[in-house]
């Protein structure tokens, strides 16, 4: 998330000046990249559970299983809470553990489509050996709020209260 300009200038008043502002900061076409969010639901197979962070079956053990394709961990207060990659990508953890590719910037879809199916086959076969399954739903059709397992991610703690 960004924070406020710390550049100055005079107020916009009218709707030239506002069309004007956001053409000076377009890029030229031979820069512009897609990138991909693909955010899924973990669950286990034996009950269609959400997964907890902790446990053999767990997200840890998830994301410590993606490091054999050279993820790398992020780390806070002992916790993986994020994977980065050599390509720019990265998986990310929500609040309720749903589990996030954000992409690499691409120049076309079908690299995005390429860039996702190999993060799927990754996902799928450590999934597979934990008895977990993934699906891409906007939001959890069967599980409560007090069901939902928090993340260990100390901005999550913040939130807790409010979400």
């Amino acid at each position: 998330m960004s924070g406020p300009s710390s550049l100055q200038g005079p107020p916009i008043t009218d709707k030239r000046q506002l069309v004007e502002y956001h053409a000076s900061g377009n890029k030229p076409p031979s820069a512009w990249r897609v990138g991909t969010e693909h955010e899924k639901f973990v669950f286990r197979h034996s009950d269609l559970k959400r997964v907890p962070y902790d446990g053999p079956d767990g997200i840890r053990a998830l994301l410590e299983g993606m490091t054999r394709f050279g993820w790398k961990p992020v780390i806070e207060k002992g916790n993986i809470i994020a994977l980065s990659n050599d390509s720019q990508c990265s998986i990310t953890l929500e609040p309720g553990g749903q589990f996030e590719l954000s992409g690499a910037p691409l120049e076309t879809l079908h690299q995005t489509c390429g860039e996702v199916h190999e993060h799927l086959r990754q996902v799928r076969e450590i999934c597979d050996e934990l008895g977990l399954g993934m699906i891409g739903l906007g939001f959890d059709p069967t599980s409560r709020r007090d069901e939902v397992p928090w993340m260990p991610k100390g901005r999550y703690r913040i939130m807790r209260d409010y979400m």
